[in-house]
C-alpha cells in the first residue's frame, strides 16, 4: 500500500489515495518520516534492518544456495544472538530462498483425457460391513539405495490394511497388485456391493485397473483432481 501510494503521488496527491484505500495520511508521512531519518524507528525495526544485511552477506557470500537453517546457523556461529524464525521471516520478507537438493515426487498425476467413473463415497468414509468400502492410494519412503513407492488397500469398515505392494517404480502393475492380494485375501462376495475408492491418479484409472474391478464385480469411485478431502482416509494412512 505505501509502495503505491510512493508510486502515484505525484499525479494524484497523497490526501486522494488516502481517501480510497483504507490508510489514513498521518500513517504514510509518518511512515516517510521514519525511512527518511532511520533513528525514528522502533528497535525491532532498526534490529531488523541490521540483521538482513548480516542475512543478505551470509547467503551472497555461500553462492546463494544456503537456506533458512544453514544461514542461522552460521549466523549463530559469527556470535550473532538471533531465533531461527526471525531469520526465516527475514528471509521471506527479502525474497531470499536456498536450493533444494533433489526433485519434489508427485505421486498423483493425473490423465484428463482418459475417462473416470464418478465419486460415489462423496467424503463419507464409513461402512456398515466389512468389504463395502475400500479405499487406495500409495505413497513413497527415502531408503538408502533411493525412493521406494508403497502401494495399499484398506478396509474402512475395519480401517486396516488388505492389500500392500511395495515397487521402485510408480508403474500401474504394482498398484493393480496391491489390489490382487486384498481380493485374494479378503474374497468379497456380495458381487456389486462393494465400492474401491482411490484418487484420480493414471495408475487408478488405467485400462488394466478398471478391467480387473469390473471383473472382481468391485464399483469404482474417484475423487476430484487436487483435492485430498476426496481421499481422506487413504491419504491419512500415507502421513
Amino acid at each position: 500500500m505505501i509502495a503505491f501510494i510512493d508510486d502515484h503521488r505525484e499525479a494524484h496527491g497523497v490526501e486522494p489515495i488516502c481517501k480510497v484505500l483504507p490508510i489514513a495520511p498521518s500513517t504514510y508521512h509518518d511512515h516517510v518520516a521514519r525511512r527518511i531519518d532511520p533513528s525514528r524507528l522502533s528497535a525491532r525495526a532498526r534490529r531488523d534492518a541490521a540483521l538482513k544485511d548480516e542475512v543478505r552477506r551470509v547467503f551472497e557470500a555461500n553462492f546463494r544456495v544456503y537456506g533458512v537453517r544453514k544461514v542461522w546457523r552460521q549466523l549463530q556461529r559469527e556470535g550473532f544472538d538471533v531465533a531461527r524464525c526471525t531469520v526465516a521471516r527475514l528471509m521471506r520478507a527479502m525474497g531470499l530462498e536456498g536450493i533444494i537438493r533433489g526433485k519434489p515426487v508427485r505421486t498423483t498425476v493425473s490423465d484428463k483425457a482418459a475417462p473416470c467413473p464418478l465419486d460415489h463415497v462423496n467424503r463419507q468414509f464409513r461402512a456398515p460391513r466389512p468389504n463395502a468400502l475400500w479405499v487406495s492410494d500409495f505413497t513413497y519412503g527415502s531408503t538408502w539405495t533411493g525412493f521406494v513407492y508403497v502401494a495399499f488397500v484398506i478396509d474402512a469398515y475395519a480401517r486396516r490394511i488388505v492389500g500392500w505392494r511395495v515397487s521402485r517404480t510408480a508403474h500401474a502393475s504394482f498398484v493393480l497388485d496391491a489390489l490382487e492380494q486384498a481380493l485374494h485375501d479378503r474374497r468379497p462376495v456380495h458381487r456389486g456391493g462393494l465400492v474401491h475408492h482411490s484418487d484420480r491418479g493414471v495408475q487408478y484409472v488405467s485400462i488394466k485397473y478398471t478391467e480387473r474391478l469390473a471383473e472382481a464385480g468391485v464399483e469404482p469411485s474417484v475423487g476430484s483432481v487436487g483435492d485430498s478431502y476426496d481421499n481422506a482416509l487413504a491419504e491419512m494412512s500415507t502421513t
